[in-house]
């Protein structure tokens, strides 16, 4: 029976997969803004700019060659909520049974999970659903000086294990977890162990950045820094833990007021649950999560209240381009505010209200946010053009029409996604990756791409890949042969 109780958290958050995913769950594939997932992507693509896909584009890659890739990406999907849930009833003491599964619920389903996951940042919310289990990790090293920095480098292995295909989620469980480790860490004179395994940890993802020569543009600050997703303005909706910078991530009648209230209300009824637990009930990791919040919660204001100094320290560093999407780093927040609520509802009627709560305050994040979360299958001429260009042993790059990073399919339900063929193909992709954002006056920001070698220019390129039916293209391509024109996609080489 305790064996069974242990295992409803992570029940649960299936039984939210289910509700939340809905017709995602069909066969194909779920293509919506950073969610693409493609039909044999290759192990090592050519890729450019910062290294955002590192190592998750290559756990997929690797999982695809044993399981279709469109079961691939619906067990990602999926174990985003089971990892969640079971994750901060993990961080509950497990003999408050209905206290973990409140907490479960609150972290699998609340606006931040529901706003990222419709951006399609499915790596990140990886990273966010194994926070907790990177929290639980350094509770969990031994307790002599000599073995704590042992410990705490084995939590910091068991975090990398649960968050491997999270690319840029794995930076936020890193945080996480030094925030957590730090304070152990500098009372055991251990500064230099959790430095030197963060670094290493940072590998995959800082060599090829320091050797991308990608760029930031600081207009990216103003694109993405916190909005009012409710009626409570910028504050208030990062207080919901909402406030994501993309309208169209937003979930339906998410500004409704009596909705908007509710999760207000209930997030602050958690991060009051977690200020005011006792000390002696108090884990180790209390302190730590808390700095990691109040830190992700001044990212998240920083580009919405003080975007000159952002400004300032992406002009001095490329570096610090990731804290433009300062609503990103509200996670750590969100697992405070679950923790809190399962301290403050522990059982009883209390207990009940914790369970339905944070459905009942954002109901249409059910069955794919009304539909806009749904599965369709590539038509087969892009697995015929994919076949071509992989087998071609010719070098040259492939150049992607129309010029700009994103698309809107008809088969895929209109819904914009990211250029698929930048994952399809073994060759460098030549794409646009400039962003055009909506700013709530109703103009449009340009945000100048990362790679500096996406060019519009045919030099070194072997294929042009032109998505559409227009034949108007941007150069004379007098001399080059078609070998696939189709309904959708036209393919000429050099």
């Amino acid at each position: 029976m305790g064996r069974l109780c242990r295992l409803w958290p992570a029940l649960l958050g299936a039984g939210l997969a289910v509700l939340a995913l809905g017709p995602a769950l069909a066969w194909g594939f779920v293509l919506r803004y950073d969610l693409v997932f493609v039909p044999d992507p290759p192990i090592l693509p050519d890729s450019g700019g910062f290294p955002r896909a590192v190592p998750s584009d290559l756990v997929v890659a690797l999982l695809s060659r044993v399981l279709p890739g469109e079961l691939v990406q619906k067990g990602l999907l999926a174990g985003i909520f089971v990892l969640a849930a079971s994750g901060a009833a993990a961080l509950v003491p497990p003999e408050r049974r209905v206290a973990r599964l409140v907490a479960a619920v609150f972290y699998a389903w609340n606006i931040y999970l529901a706003q990222r996951l419709l951006l399609g940042q499915w790596a990140l919310l990886l990273g966010v659903a194994a926070l907790p289990w990177a929290v639980r990790a350094t509770a969990m090293a031994p307790a002599r000086p000599a073995a704590r920095a042992v410990g705490s480098v084995a939590g910091w292995g068991r975090l990398v294990v649960a968050s491997v295909p999270a690319a840029v989620g794995g930076f936020q469980a890193m945080l996480v977890t030094a925030l957590t480790v730090a304070p152990i860490a500098v009372a055991r004179r251990r500064v230099a162990v959790v430095g030197v395994t963060l670094g290493v940890l940072s590998l995959p993802w800082l060599v090829p950045a320091l050797t991308s020569g990608a760029v930031t543009d600081p207009a990216g600050v103003d694109a993405f820094a916190a909005r009012a997703d409710g009626p409570f303005g910028v504050l208030g909706s990062l207080l919901s833990l909402g406030g994501i910078w993309n309208a169209e991530a937003g979930v339906p009648g998410q500004e409704a007021w009596w909705l908007a209230t509710g999760r207000l209300l209930l997030a602050l009824a958690g991060l009051y649950g977690y200020a005011r637990m006792r000390t002696e009930e108090r884990p180790g990791w209390w302190g730590g999560l808390a700095v990691a919040a109040a830190a992700g919660f001044g990212v998240a204001c920083l580009g919405a209240f003080a975007p000159g100094v952002l400004k300032w320290l992406i002009g001095a560093w490329a570096g610090f381009g990731p804290l433009r999407d300062g609503q990103a780093y509200l996670a750590p927040m969100v697992l405070v505010a679950a923790v809190g609520l399962a301290s403050l509802l522990r059982s009883g009627a209390p207990a009940v209200v914790g369970l339905l709560a944070p459905v009942l305050v954002l109901p249409t994040f059910a069955w794919g946010a009304s539909g806009r979360l749904a599965a369709v299958p590539y038509p087969q001429e892009w697995r015929t053009v994919q076949r071509i260009v992989n087998a071609d042993p010719a070098p040259g790059a492939l150049l992607s029409l129309p010029w700009g990073a994103h698309r809107a399919f008809a088969w895929n339900g209109g819904r914009v996604v990211l250029d698929p063929a930048a994952k399809m193909f073994e060759r460098r992709v030549v794409r646009d990756d400039t962003l055009l954002v909506g700013l709530p006056d109703g103009g449009r920001l340009r945000v100048r791409g990362e790679d500096p070698r996406n060019r519009l220019s045919l030099t070194g390129v072997r294929y042009v890949l032109v998505a559409g039916t227009e034949n108007r293209f941007p150069f004379d391509l007098r001399g080059w042969t078609p070998v696939h024109q189709g309904e959708g996609l036209t393919l000429l080489r050099r």
